[in-house]
Protein backbone atom coordinates (compact mmCIF):
# COMPACT_ATOMS: atom_id res chain seq x y z
CA UNK A 1 0.00 0.00 0.00
CA UNK A 2 1.59 3.18 -1.23
CA UNK A 3 0.93 6.77 0.25
CA UNK A 4 2.74 9.69 1.20
CA UNK A 5 2.66 12.50 3.65
CA UNK A 6 0.17 15.29 4.89
CA UNK A 7 1.32 18.97 4.49
CA UNK A 8 -1.93 20.56 4.98
CA UNK A 9 -4.66 20.15 7.45
CA UNK A 10 -7.98 22.69 7.09
CA UNK A 11 -10.69 20.68 8.69
CA UNK A 12 -12.32 18.00 6.61
CA UNK A 13 -9.32 18.80 3.90
CA UNK A 14 -6.19 17.02 3.68
CA UNK A 15 -3.42 17.70 1.68
CA UNK A 16 -0.88 15.30 1.02
CA UNK A 17 2.75 15.08 -0.97
CA UNK A 18 4.19 12.21 -2.37
CA UNK A 19 0.84 10.70 -4.36
CA UNK A 20 2.18 9.65 -7.08
CA UNK A 21 -0.16 6.54 -8.36
CA UNK A 22 -3.13 8.25 -6.90
CA UNK A 23 -6.16 8.67 -9.01
CA UNK A 24 -8.84 11.08 -8.51
CA UNK A 25 -12.02 9.66 -6.70
CA UNK A 26 -9.14 6.74 -4.63
CA UNK A 27 -9.96 5.73 -1.43
CA UNK A 28 -7.11 7.05 1.25
CA UNK A 29 -6.65 5.96 4.54
CA UNK A 30 -4.82 9.04 6.68
CA UNK A 31 -3.05 8.89 9.58
CA UNK A 32 -2.28 6.39 12.06
CA UNK A 33 -5.94 5.97 13.19
CA UNK A 34 -6.41 5.60 10.03
CA UNK A 35 -9.10 7.93 8.85
CA UNK A 36 -11.32 6.95 6.27
CA UNK A 37 -10.96 9.82 3.03
CA UNK A 38 -10.88 10.28 -0.72
CA UNK A 39 -8.91 12.35 -3.20
CA UNK A 40 -11.00 15.00 -5.15
CA UNK A 41 -8.18 16.86 -6.14
CA UNK A 42 -4.99 16.03 -8.27
CA UNK A 43 -1.80 18.39 -8.89
CA UNK A 44 1.55 16.77 -9.39
CA UNK A 45 2.25 14.83 -6.64
CA UNK A 46 0.06 16.94 -4.33
CA UNK A 47 -3.61 15.25 -3.76
CA UNK A 48 -6.29 16.95 -2.05
CA UNK A 49 -8.24 14.69 0.24
CA UNK A 50 -11.72 14.65 1.40
CA UNK A 51 -11.89 12.66 4.79
CA UNK A 52 -15.09 11.91 6.30
CA UNK A 53 -13.86 11.86 9.85
CA UNK A 54 -13.11 14.24 12.23
CA UNK A 55 -9.68 15.25 11.40
CA UNK A 56 -8.83 16.99 15.53
CA UNK A 57 -5.11 15.48 15.86
CA UNK A 58 -4.03 15.36 12.51
CA UNK A 59 -0.88 17.59 11.40
CA UNK A 60 1.79 17.90 8.79
CA UNK A 61 4.25 14.19 8.40
CA UNK A 62 1.20 12.15 9.09
CA UNK A 63 1.30 9.40 6.66
CA UNK A 64 -1.41 8.53 4.05
CA UNK A 65 -2.05 5.44 2.32
CA UNK A 66 -3.62 4.60 -1.00
CA UNK A 67 -5.50 1.74 -1.80
CA UNK A 68 -5.89 2.36 -5.24
CA UNK A 69 -9.68 1.80 -5.19
CA UNK A 70 -12.75 4.15 -6.14
CA UNK A 71 -15.05 4.65 -3.06
CA UNK A 72 -17.79 1.86 -2.97
CA UNK A 73 -20.49 0.02 -1.63
CA UNK A 74 -20.64 -3.87 -0.44
CA UNK A 75 -23.77 -5.71 -2.56
CA UNK A 76 -25.70 -8.79 -1.04
CA UNK A 77 -27.15 -10.25 1.28
CA UNK A 78 -27.90 -8.44 4.49
CA UNK A 79 -28.55 -5.20 3.24
CA UNK A 80 -32.16 -5.20 3.98
CA UNK A 81 -32.99 -3.85 7.95
CA UNK A 82 -29.42 -2.78 8.06
CA UNK A 83 -28.46 0.61 9.33
CA UNK A 84 -25.41 1.97 7.95
CA UNK A 85 -23.64 5.38 8.29
CA UNK A 86 -22.77 7.79 5.24
CA UNK A 87 -19.69 4.94 3.96
CA UNK A 88 -21.47 2.03 4.43
CA UNK A 89 -20.09 0.94 8.20
CA UNK A 90 -23.00 -0.46 9.82
CA UNK A 91 -24.14 0.87 12.68
CA UNK A 92 -25.15 -1.47 14.96
CA UNK A 93 -21.87 -3.30 14.95
CA UNK A 94 -20.16 -0.64 15.75
CA UNK A 95 -21.79 0.30 18.46
CA UNK A 96 -21.57 -3.30 20.07
CA UNK A 97 -17.82 -3.27 19.88
CA UNK A 98 -17.28 0.66 20.40
CA UNK A 99 -20.35 2.21 22.49
CA UNK A 100 -22.92 4.72 21.31
CA UNK A 101 -20.30 7.24 19.70
CA UNK A 102 -18.21 6.49 16.67
CA UNK A 103 -14.78 5.95 17.18
CA UNK A 104 -11.98 7.08 14.35
CA UNK A 105 -11.05 4.95 12.28
CA UNK A 106 -13.19 2.72 13.33
CA UNK A 107 -13.34 -0.07 10.42
CA UNK A 108 -16.28 -2.62 9.78
CA UNK A 109 -17.20 -4.50 6.63
CA UNK A 110 -20.83 -3.25 4.96
CA UNK A 111 -21.71 -6.67 4.91
CA UNK A 112 -21.67 -10.01 7.83
CA UNK A 113 -18.86 -12.11 6.64
CA UNK A 114 -19.72 -14.99 9.18
CA UNK A 115 -23.91 -15.12 8.51
CA UNK A 116 -24.42 -17.98 6.48
CA UNK A 117 -27.68 -17.86 3.87
CA UNK A 118 -29.28 -20.30 1.78
CA UNK A 119 -28.53 -19.70 -1.91
CA UNK A 120 -31.15 -21.42 -4.15
CA UNK A 121 -29.67 -21.46 -8.10
CA UNK A 122 -31.87 -20.64 -10.97
CA UNK A 123 -29.09 -21.01 -13.67
CA UNK A 124 -28.07 -24.51 -14.39
CA UNK A 125 -24.55 -26.13 -15.14
CA UNK A 126 -23.98 -25.53 -19.03
CA UNK A 127 -26.28 -21.52 -19.11
CA UNK A 128 -24.64 -19.47 -21.07
CA UNK A 129 -25.13 -15.92 -18.64
CA UNK A 130 -24.06 -12.46 -18.77
CA UNK A 131 -24.20 -9.65 -16.99
CA UNK A 132 -27.49 -9.09 -14.79
CA UNK A 133 -28.66 -13.02 -15.63
CA UNK A 134 -30.05 -14.42 -11.99
CA UNK A 135 -27.86 -17.12 -10.64
CA UNK A 136 -30.04 -17.77 -8.29
CA UNK A 137 -32.32 -16.64 -5.13
CA UNK A 138 -32.01 -15.84 -1.50
CA UNK A 139 -34.92 -15.42 1.35
CA UNK A 140 -33.17 -12.37 2.73
CA UNK A 141 -36.18 -11.34 4.67
CA UNK A 142 -39.36 -12.91 5.04
CA UNK A 143 -40.52 -10.12 1.89
CA UNK A 144 -37.13 -9.84 -0.27
CA UNK A 145 -36.24 -12.31 -2.11
CA UNK A 146 -32.56 -11.47 -3.00
CA UNK A 147 -31.61 -12.06 -6.88
CA UNK A 148 -27.64 -12.73 -6.45
CA UNK A 149 -27.02 -11.55 -10.40
CA UNK A 150 -23.75 -12.09 -12.13
CA UNK A 151 -21.43 -9.20 -12.31
CA UNK A 152 -21.18 -6.90 -14.27
CA UNK A 153 -18.34 -7.64 -16.76
CA UNK A 154 -18.74 -11.39 -16.50
CA UNK A 155 -19.65 -13.70 -19.18
CA UNK A 156 -19.69 -17.19 -19.97
CA UNK A 157 -21.06 -20.53 -19.39
CA UNK A 158 -21.91 -21.97 -15.74
CA UNK A 159 -19.42 -25.08 -15.05
CA UNK A 160 -20.58 -25.25 -11.19
CA UNK A 161 -23.85 -24.53 -9.11
CA UNK A 162 -25.38 -26.05 -6.59
CA UNK A 163 -28.00 -25.06 -3.36
CA UNK A 164 -25.60 -24.70 -0.61
CA UNK A 165 -25.32 -22.61 2.49
CA UNK A 166 -22.65 -20.03 2.04
CA UNK A 167 -21.45 -16.34 3.30
CA UNK A 168 -21.27 -13.50 1.13
CA UNK A 169 -18.07 -14.04 0.29
CA UNK A 170 -17.58 -17.98 -0.50
CA UNK A 171 -17.93 -19.32 -3.93
CA UNK A 172 -21.81 -20.36 -4.95
CA UNK A 173 -20.50 -21.08 -8.68
CA UNK A 174 -18.07 -20.93 -11.43
CA UNK A 175 -18.27 -19.09 -14.49
CA UNK A 176 -16.12 -20.02 -17.68
CA UNK A 177 -14.94 -17.06 -19.26
CA UNK A 178 -12.50 -16.05 -22.21
CA UNK A 179 -10.01 -14.61 -19.71
CA UNK A 180 -10.16 -18.04 -17.69
CA UNK A 181 -12.75 -19.67 -15.01
CA UNK A 182 -14.27 -17.32 -12.57
CA UNK A 183 -15.61 -17.60 -9.01
CA UNK A 184 -18.32 -15.93 -8.33
CA UNK A 185 -19.90 -14.98 -4.82
CA UNK A 186 -22.82 -13.75 -3.57
CA UNK A 187 -21.30 -10.35 -2.64
CA UNK A 188 -19.92 -7.65 -5.30
CA UNK A 189 -18.61 -4.09 -5.00
CA UNK A 190 -19.86 -0.81 -6.75
CA UNK A 191 -18.44 2.79 -7.19
CA UNK A 192 -20.41 5.02 -5.31
CA UNK A 193 -20.13 7.52 -7.25
CA UNK A 194 -20.78 5.57 -10.73
CA UNK A 195 -24.56 4.77 -12.15
CA UNK A 196 -24.71 1.20 -12.38
CA UNK A 197 -25.75 -0.10 -15.99
CA UNK A 198 -28.92 -0.95 -17.48
CA UNK A 199 -30.43 -1.55 -20.73
CA UNK A 200 -32.71 1.16 -21.69
CA UNK A 201 -34.13 3.82 -19.96
CA UNK A 202 -38.09 4.04 -20.40
CA UNK A 203 -41.11 6.80 -19.88
CA UNK A 204 -42.68 6.00 -16.15
CA UNK A 205 -46.19 5.23 -16.75
CA UNK A 206 -47.65 3.76 -12.96
CA UNK A 207 -47.93 6.35 -9.91
CA UNK A 208 -46.45 6.04 -6.92
CA UNK A 209 -49.19 5.35 -4.94
CA UNK A 210 -48.53 6.80 -1.19
CA UNK A 211 -51.52 7.18 0.65
CA UNK A 212 -51.15 10.88 0.72
CA UNK A 213 -54.13 12.63 -0.79
CA UNK A 214 -53.16 15.61 -1.69
CA UNK A 215 -50.22 13.31 -3.20
CA UNK A 216 -51.59 10.66 -5.21
CA UNK A 217 -54.86 12.83 -6.75
CA UNK A 218 -53.39 16.41 -6.81
CA UNK A 219 -49.89 16.48 -7.45
CA UNK A 220 -48.52 12.78 -8.19
CA UNK A 221 -45.44 11.02 -8.94
CA UNK A 222 -44.28 7.70 -10.93
CA UNK A 223 -42.89 4.97 -10.07
CA UNK A 224 -39.41 5.74 -11.68
CA UNK A 225 -39.96 9.60 -11.20
CA UNK A 226 -38.10 12.37 -9.18
CA UNK A 227 -40.27 14.53 -6.58
CA UNK A 228 -38.51 17.18 -4.38
CA UNK A 229 -40.02 18.40 -0.55
CA UNK A 230 -39.18 22.32 -0.13
CA UNK A 231 -40.03 24.11 2.90
CA UNK A 232 -38.75 26.50 5.58
CA UNK A 233 -38.23 24.86 9.30
CA UNK A 234 -41.08 22.45 10.92
CA UNK A 235 -43.55 22.84 7.86
CA UNK A 236 -43.35 19.10 7.96
CA UNK A 237 -40.62 17.81 5.65
CA UNK A 238 -39.73 15.59 7.53
CA UNK A 239 -42.75 13.84 8.39
CA UNK A 240 -43.96 13.71 5.02
CA UNK A 241 -40.38 11.94 3.64
CA UNK A 242 -41.37 9.26 6.61
CA UNK A 243 -44.64 8.85 5.42
CA UNK A 244 -43.57 8.02 2.00
CA UNK A 245 -41.19 5.67 3.40
CA UNK A 246 -44.01 3.94 5.30
CA UNK A 247 -46.61 3.83 2.76
CA UNK A 248 -45.46 4.07 -0.41
CA UNK A 249 -46.14 0.87 -2.45
CA UNK A 250 -42.40 0.19 -3.28
CA UNK A 251 -40.79 -3.12 -3.11
CA UNK A 252 -37.66 -1.39 -1.36
CA UNK A 253 -37.35 1.40 0.70
CA UNK A 254 -33.80 3.92 1.13
CA UNK A 255 -33.99 6.04 3.50
CA UNK A 256 -30.52 8.69 3.92
CA UNK A 257 -31.36 10.96 6.80
CA UNK A 258 -28.28 13.39 5.29
CA UNK A 259 -27.15 15.97 8.00
CA UNK A 260 -30.55 16.06 9.90
CA UNK A 261 -31.40 16.06 13.34
CA UNK A 262 -30.34 12.92 15.53
CA UNK A 263 -34.06 13.02 16.89
CA UNK A 264 -35.50 12.69 13.67
CA UNK A 265 -33.71 9.35 12.90
CA UNK A 266 -34.16 7.74 15.75
CA UNK A 267 -37.46 8.28 15.66
CA UNK A 268 -37.48 6.41 11.81
CA UNK A 269 -35.18 3.42 14.05
CA UNK A 270 -38.12 3.25 16.65
CA UNK A 271 -40.66 3.12 14.42
CA UNK A 272 -40.15 1.29 11.57
CA UNK A 273 -39.41 -2.13 13.58
CA UNK A 274 -43.10 -1.42 14.86
CA UNK A 275 -45.09 -0.91 11.93
CA UNK A 276 -46.56 -3.02 9.91
CA UNK A 277 -46.42 -3.17 6.19
CA UNK A 278 -49.84 -2.67 5.06
CA UNK A 279 -49.02 -5.26 2.07
CA UNK A 280 -47.41 -8.19 3.85
CA UNK A 281 -48.37 -7.78 7.27
CA UNK A 282 -44.37 -7.78 7.82
CA UNK A 283 -42.81 -4.63 9.74
CA UNK A 284 -41.42 -2.33 7.47
CA UNK A 285 -37.82 -2.88 8.39
CA UNK A 286 -38.18 -6.22 6.72
CA UNK A 287 -37.79 -3.94 3.05
CA UNK A 288 -35.92 -1.09 4.14
CA UNK A 289 -32.18 0.17 4.14
CA UNK A 290 -31.63 3.20 6.46
CA UNK A 291 -28.48 5.61 5.96
CA UNK A 292 -27.85 7.81 9.33
CA UNK A 293 -25.41 10.69 8.71
CA UNK A 294 -27.48 12.94 11.25
CA UNK A 295 -26.21 16.74 11.91
CA UNK A 296 -23.16 15.89 14.63
CA UNK A 297 -21.46 13.68 11.79
CA UNK A 298 -18.39 15.25 10.05
CA UNK A 299 -20.11 17.09 7.44
CA UNK A 300 -17.64 15.62 4.48
CA UNK A 301 -19.20 12.57 5.05
CA UNK A 302 -22.78 14.05 4.11
CA UNK A 303 -21.67 13.89 0.43
CA UNK A 304 -21.09 10.17 0.56
CA UNK A 305 -24.26 9.36 2.19
CA UNK A 306 -26.03 9.99 -0.91
CA UNK A 307 -24.30 8.29 -3.25
CA UNK A 308 -23.89 5.76 -1.18
CA UNK A 309 -27.41 5.28 -0.68
CA UNK A 310 -28.34 5.87 -4.24
CA UNK A 311 -26.18 2.81 -5.47
CA UNK A 312 -27.79 0.48 -2.95
CA UNK A 313 -31.29 1.56 -4.59
CA UNK A 314 -30.17 0.85 -7.71
CA UNK A 315 -28.82 -2.65 -7.05
CA UNK A 316 -31.98 -4.02 -6.27
CA UNK A 317 -33.93 -1.98 -9.19
CA UNK A 318 -31.50 -4.13 -11.22
CA UNK A 319 -32.91 -6.79 -9.56
CA UNK A 320 -36.35 -5.97 -10.72
CA UNK A 321 -37.91 -4.42 -7.85
CA UNK A 322 -39.88 -1.15 -6.99
CA UNK A 323 -36.98 1.17 -5.00
CA UNK A 324 -38.15 4.56 -3.26
CA UNK A 325 -35.02 6.20 -2.41
CA UNK A 326 -35.56 9.29 0.62
CA UNK A 327 -32.79 11.51 1.11
CA UNK A 328 -33.47 13.90 3.94
CA UNK A 329 -32.08 16.72 2.74
CA UNK A 330 -30.18 17.16 -0.12
CA UNK A 331 -29.65 21.24 1.48
CA UNK A 332 -27.26 19.74 3.95
CA UNK A 333 -25.22 17.66 1.39
CA UNK A 334 -25.11 20.98 -0.52
CA UNK A 335 -23.50 22.26 2.61
CA UNK A 336 -20.77 19.73 2.43
CA UNK A 337 -20.43 20.56 -0.91
CA UNK A 338 -19.71 24.06 -0.51
CA UNK A 339 -17.63 23.54 2.73
CA UNK A 340 -15.09 21.62 0.73
CA UNK A 341 -15.17 23.96 -2.45
CA UNK A 342 -14.38 26.71 0.09
CA UNK A 343 -11.23 25.15 1.36
CA UNK A 344 -10.12 24.20 -2.24
CA UNK A 345 -10.76 27.62 -2.74
CA UNK A 346 -12.46 27.47 -5.80
CA UNK A 347 -14.26 30.37 -6.93
CA UNK A 348 -17.55 30.21 -5.74
CA UNK A 349 -20.95 30.70 -7.51
CA UNK A 350 -23.88 32.10 -5.96
CA UNK A 351 -24.39 32.30 -2.35
CA UNK A 352 -20.65 30.40 -1.76
CA UNK A 353 -21.79 27.51 -3.49
CA UNK A 354 -19.50 25.93 -5.87
CA UNK A 355 -20.20 26.51 -9.68
CA UNK A 356 -20.52 22.89 -9.99
CA UNK A 357 -23.65 22.84 -7.69
CA UNK A 358 -26.51 22.30 -10.73
CA UNK A 359 -24.20 19.76 -12.37
CA UNK A 360 -24.03 17.32 -9.12
CA UNK A 361 -27.73 17.77 -8.30
CA UNK A 362 -28.45 16.64 -11.73
CA UNK A 363 -26.43 13.89 -11.78
CA UNK A 364 -27.90 12.50 -8.76
CA UNK A 365 -32.13 12.86 -9.79
CA UNK A 366 -30.70 11.38 -13.22
CA UNK A 367 -30.17 7.90 -11.51
CA UNK A 368 -33.77 7.85 -10.89
CA UNK A 369 -36.05 6.06 -13.46
CA UNK A 370 -37.75 2.94 -15.08
CA UNK A 371 -35.36 0.85 -16.89
CA UNK A 372 -35.40 -2.36 -18.48
CA UNK A 373 -32.68 -4.03 -16.58
CA UNK A 374 -29.23 -6.47 -17.77
CA UNK A 375 -30.17 -9.84 -17.57
CA UNK A 376 -31.79 -11.92 -20.68
CA UNK A 377 -35.31 -11.93 -18.89
CA UNK A 378 -36.46 -7.92 -19.65
CA UNK A 379 -37.26 -7.78 -16.00
CA UNK A 380 -37.96 -3.86 -15.46
CA UNK A 381 -37.01 -2.07 -12.03
CA UNK A 382 -38.18 1.04 -11.04
CA UNK A 383 -35.85 3.71 -8.90
CA UNK A 384 -38.25 6.80 -7.66
CA UNK A 385 -36.18 9.39 -5.63
CA UNK A 386 -37.92 12.38 -3.34
CA UNK A 387 -35.36 14.81 -1.96
CA UNK A 388 -36.35 16.99 0.41
CA UNK A 389 -34.97 20.93 0.38
CA UNK A 390 -34.36 22.85 3.59
CA UNK A 391 -33.89 26.68 2.20
CA UNK A 392 -33.13 28.87 4.66
CA UNK A 393 -35.94 31.27 6.12
CA UNK A 394 -38.15 29.21 3.58
CA UNK A 395 -36.70 31.20 0.35
CA UNK A 396 -37.25 29.37 -2.37
CA UNK A 397 -35.50 31.52 -4.68
CA UNK A 398 -31.83 30.04 -3.32
CA UNK A 399 -29.56 28.00 -5.37
CA UNK A 400 -30.00 23.70 -4.11
CA UNK A 401 -33.97 24.67 -4.42
CA UNK A 402 -33.68 26.33 -7.90
CA UNK A 403 -31.08 23.74 -8.88
CA UNK A 404 -33.35 20.89 -8.12
CA UNK A 405 -36.38 22.57 -9.37
CA UNK A 406 -34.52 22.39 -13.25
CA UNK A 407 -34.61 18.85 -12.65
CA UNK A 408 -37.62 17.10 -10.96
CA UNK A 409 -40.28 17.00 -12.32
CA UNK A 410 -42.53 17.26 -9.17
CA UNK A 411 -42.80 20.09 -6.85
CA UNK A 412 -44.22 19.64 -3.32
CA UNK A 413 -44.01 22.92 -1.92
CA UNK A 414 -44.48 23.24 1.76
CA UNK A 415 -45.92 26.57 3.34
CA UNK A 416 -44.84 27.80 6.98
CA UNK A 417 -48.82 29.63 7.07
CA UNK A 418 -50.54 25.93 6.27
CA UNK A 419 -48.00 24.62 8.82
CA UNK A 420 -48.75 27.26 11.44
CA UNK A 421 -52.59 26.75 10.96
CA UNK A 422 -51.76 23.12 12.05
CA UNK A 423 -52.97 22.15 8.32
CA UNK A 424 -50.63 19.14 7.28
CA UNK A 425 -49.40 17.63 4.64
CA UNK A 426 -48.42 21.70 4.72
CA UNK A 427 -47.87 21.51 0.70
CA UNK A 428 -49.10 24.37 -1.05
CA UNK A 429 -52.34 23.33 -3.70
CA UNK A 430 -51.67 26.44 -5.61
CA UNK A 431 -47.98 26.82 -5.93
CA UNK A 432 -47.24 23.19 -5.82
CA UNK A 433 -47.68 20.84 -9.34
CA UNK A 434 -46.43 17.81 -11.02
CA UNK A 435 -45.51 17.23 -14.88
CA UNK A 436 -46.44 13.37 -14.95
CA UNK A 437 -50.13 14.52 -14.69
CA UNK A 438 -51.15 13.41 -18.14
CA UNK A 439 -48.68 10.65 -18.02
CA UNK A 440 -50.53 8.98 -15.32
CA UNK A 441 -53.60 9.88 -15.77
CA UNK A 442 -54.72 6.74 -18.25
CA UNK A 443 -53.87 4.49 -15.57
CA UNK A 444 -55.46 5.67 -13.43
CA UNK A 445 -58.41 6.53 -15.29
CA UNK A 446 -58.16 2.53 -16.14
CA UNK A 447 -57.42 0.90 -12.48
CA UNK A 448 -60.00 3.80 -10.81
CA UNK A 449 -62.77 5.78 -12.34
CA UNK A 450 -62.82 7.19 -16.05
CA UNK A 451 -64.16 10.31 -14.26
CA UNK A 452 -60.77 10.60 -12.01
CA UNK A 453 -59.31 13.30 -14.49
CA UNK A 454 -62.16 15.74 -14.65
CA UNK A 455 -62.45 15.49 -10.48
CA UNK A 456 -59.44 16.68 -9.87
CA UNK A 457 -59.35 19.38 -12.28
CA UNK A 458 -62.75 20.60 -10.81
CA UNK A 459 -61.41 20.44 -7.90
CA UNK A 460 -58.00 22.74 -8.30
CA UNK A 461 -60.62 24.77 -10.30
CA UNK A 462 -62.54 25.26 -6.79
CA UNK A 463 -59.00 25.99 -4.42
CA UNK A 464 -58.35 28.69 -6.91
CA UNK A 465 -61.24 30.40 -6.87
CA UNK A 466 -61.34 30.43 -3.30
CA UNK A 467 -57.95 32.57 -3.30
CA UNK A 468 -59.45 34.84 -5.81
CA UNK A 469 -62.19 35.49 -3.42
CA UNK A 470 -60.46 35.10 -0.57
CA UNK A 471 -58.79 38.56 -2.08
CA UNK A 472 -62.80 40.01 -2.34
CA UNK A 473 -63.80 39.15 1.06
CA UNK A 474 -60.54 40.71 2.23
CA UNK A 475 -61.31 44.07 0.59
CA UNK A 476 -65.42 44.48 1.41
CA UNK A 477 -66.09 41.48 3.24
CA UNK A 478 -68.14 38.17 2.60
CA UNK A 479 -71.28 39.25 2.86
CA UNK A 480 -70.33 41.33 -0.90
CA UNK A 481 -70.50 37.39 -2.29
CA UNK A 482 -73.48 36.16 -4.38
CA UNK A 483 -74.39 33.08 -2.98
CA UNK A 484 -72.58 30.75 -5.45
CA UNK A 485 -69.66 32.16 -4.97
CA UNK A 486 -70.35 31.39 -0.88
CA UNK A 487 -71.05 28.13 -1.53
CA UNK A 488 -67.80 27.81 -3.53
CA UNK A 489 -66.02 29.11 -0.60
CA UNK A 490 -67.84 26.03 1.46
CA UNK A 491 -66.73 23.91 -1.40
CA UNK A 492 -63.47 25.02 -0.77
CA UNK A 493 -63.23 24.76 2.57
CA UNK A 494 -64.46 21.11 2.40
CA UNK A 495 -61.71 20.22 0.12
CA UNK A 496 -59.27 21.56 2.51
CA UNK A 497 -60.50 20.98 5.67
CA UNK A 498 -61.59 17.11 4.78
CA UNK A 499 -59.94 16.09 2.12
CA UNK A 500 -56.52 17.50 2.17
CA UNK A 501 -55.89 17.87 5.61
CA UNK A 502 -54.34 14.23 6.29
CA UNK A 503 -53.64 13.06 9.92
CA UNK A 504 -50.05 11.03 9.90
CA UNK A 505 -50.39 9.71 13.79
CA UNK A 506 -54.34 8.58 13.53
CA UNK A 507 -54.32 4.84 12.57
CA UNK A 508 -57.15 5.25 9.71
CA UNK A 509 -56.12 8.46 8.34
CA UNK A 510 -52.94 8.36 7.83
CA UNK A 511 -53.23 6.00 4.85
CA UNK A 512 -56.05 6.76 2.16
CA UNK A 513 -55.91 4.16 -0.95
CA UNK A 514 -56.41 5.59 -4.49
CA UNK A 515 -60.37 4.32 -4.24
CA UNK A 516 -61.21 5.57 -1.15
CA UNK A 517 -59.58 8.85 -2.39
CA UNK A 518 -62.35 8.72 -5.56
CA UNK A 519 -64.62 7.86 -3.25
CA UNK A 520 -64.00 11.22 -1.02
CA UNK A 521 -63.53 13.49 -3.44
CA UNK A 522 -66.43 12.55 -5.19
CA UNK A 523 -68.91 13.02 -2.06
CA UNK A 524 -67.37 16.28 -1.85
CA UNK A 525 -68.06 17.14 -5.22
CA UNK A 526 -71.70 15.98 -5.61
CA UNK A 527 -72.76 17.97 -2.66
CA UNK A 528 -71.66 20.81 -4.25
CA UNK A 529 -73.14 20.31 -7.35
CA UNK A 530 -76.53 19.10 -5.70
CA UNK A 531 -76.10 22.36 -3.58
CA UNK A 532 -75.43 25.02 -6.32
CA UNK A 533 -78.84 22.70 -7.63
CA UNK A 534 -81.07 23.89 -4.63
CA UNK A 535 -79.81 26.93 -4.84
CA UNK A 536 -80.68 27.96 -8.43
CA UNK A 537 -84.16 26.27 -7.61
CA UNK A 538 -84.39 28.97 -4.17
CA UNK A 539 -82.94 26.96 -1.67
CA UNK A 540 -81.64 29.15 1.42
CA UNK A 541 -77.58 28.52 1.55
CA UNK A 542 -77.55 28.13 5.60
CA UNK A 543 -80.51 26.08 5.74
CA UNK A 544 -78.06 23.84 2.89
CA UNK A 545 -74.73 24.35 5.24
CA UNK A 546 -76.63 22.80 8.15
CA UNK A 547 -77.65 19.42 6.77
CA UNK A 548 -76.37 16.24 8.61
CA UNK A 549 -74.59 14.91 5.91
CA UNK A 550 -72.57 17.74 6.28
CA UNK A 551 -70.50 15.84 8.97
CA UNK A 552 -70.58 12.45 7.78
CA UNK A 553 -68.67 14.46 4.74
CA UNK A 554 -66.89 15.71 7.27
CA UNK A 555 -65.78 12.57 8.76
CA UNK A 556 -65.16 10.29 5.96
CA UNK A 557 -62.13 10.57 6.34
CA UNK A 558 -61.90 8.14 9.14
CA UNK A 559 -63.86 6.04 7.59
CA UNK A 560 -61.90 2.23 7.29
CA UNK A 561 -60.76 1.00 4.22
CA UNK A 562 -63.08 -2.31 5.12
CA UNK A 563 -66.27 -0.32 5.20
CA UNK A 564 -66.46 1.66 1.32
CA UNK A 565 -70.12 1.01 1.61
CA UNK A 566 -70.69 4.06 3.68
CA UNK A 567 -69.52 5.95 0.77
CA UNK A 568 -72.73 4.90 -0.54
CA UNK A 569 -74.42 5.89 2.20
CA UNK A 570 -73.22 9.28 2.33
CA UNK A 571 -73.74 10.08 -1.40
CA UNK A 572 -77.38 8.41 -0.73
CA UNK A 573 -78.02 11.19 1.94
CA UNK A 574 -76.19 13.91 -0.09
CA UNK A 575 -79.55 13.26 -2.91
CA UNK A 576 -82.09 13.25 -0.08
CA UNK A 577 -81.36 15.71 2.03
CA UNK A 578 -80.63 18.19 -0.40
CA UNK A 579 -83.43 17.23 -2.57
CA UNK A 580 -85.69 17.52 0.12
CA UNK A 581 -84.72 20.72 0.93
CA UNK A 582 -85.24 21.89 -2.26
CA UNK A 583 -88.28 20.33 -2.81
CA UNK A 584 -89.18 22.61 0.31
CA UNK A 585 -88.36 25.59 -0.69
CA UNK A 586 -89.50 25.34 -4.16
CA UNK A 587 -93.56 24.83 -2.56
CA UNK A 588 -93.34 20.44 -3.54
CA UNK A 589 -91.30 20.29 -6.71
CA UNK A 590 -87.89 18.38 -6.25
CA UNK A 591 -84.62 19.66 -7.30
CA UNK A 592 -82.48 17.43 -9.02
Amino acid sequence: MNGGRIIKVSGPLVVAEGMHDAKMYDVVRVGEKRLVGEIIEIRGDKASIQVYEETAGLGPGDPVYTTGEPLSVELGPGLIEAIYDGIQRPLDVIRATAGDRIERGVEAPGLDRTRKWRFEPRARVGDHVGPGDVLGVVSETPVVEHRIMVPYGVEGRVEQIEPCEATVTETIARISTAGGVREISMMSRWPVRRGRPYREKLPPVEPLITGQRIIDTLFPVAKGGTACVPGPFGSGKTIIQHQLARWADADIIVYIGCGERGNEMTEVLMDFPELTDPRTGEPLMKRTVLIANTSDMPVAAREASVYTGITIAEYFRDMGYSVALMADSTSRWAEALREISGRLEEMPGEEGYPAYLGSRVAEFYERAGRVVCLGKDGREGRLTVVGAVSPPGGDLSEPVTQATLRIVKVFWGLDDALAARRHFPAINWLRSYSLYLDRLEEYIKREIAGDWGELRREAMKILQEESELEEIVRLVGVDALSVQDRLTLETAKSLREDFLHQNAYHEVDTYTSLAKQYRMLKAILHFHHAARAALEGGAALNAILELPVRESIARMKYIPETEMQRFDNIERDIKEQVGALGATETGGEEVA
